[in-house]
């Protein structure tokens, strides 16, 4: 009776894992837009509305699989982490992208963070 609890156990935490990593993806995503739909409201910048857009469509592919590759994700958010560390190393300005990148940092962390 145990190896089946066990067996399970496995099964349900093996199919948990993907689904957990893809809410924190969708949930990045809505960050990413809003984010960028506020730069363009408060600045004017069409460029960040286009990069938060273009990104999260993206990301969006991977969420939904249709993009196979497990990885491609990940090679995304670090780019992301990069301009997000450039802007500000430039503007040292906390708002909007050190808080960009924490949340970037994040995401990273919790897609491979297992409990």
């Amino acid at each position: 009776m145990g190896k089946i609890y066990f067996a399970l156990w496995m099964n349900l935490h093996l199919h948990c894992q993907p689904m957990r990593a893809n809410l924190v993806l969708w949930i990045y995503i809505v960050l990413l837009v809003v984010g960028g739909l506020i730069g363009f409201l408060k600045a004017g910048s069409k460029i960040s509305l286009i990069m938060s857009v273009a990104f999260a469509a993206l990301l969006s592919l991977c969420a939904t699989h249709v993009i196979f590759q497990p990885y491609v994700a990940e090679i995304l958010l670090a780019a992301l982490l990069v301009v997000f560390g450039m802007r500000l190393a430039k503007t040292k300005k906390f708002m909007p992208s050190g808080l960009m990148l924490i949340l970037t940092v994040a995401a990273l962390a919790l897609r491979h963070i297992q409990f």
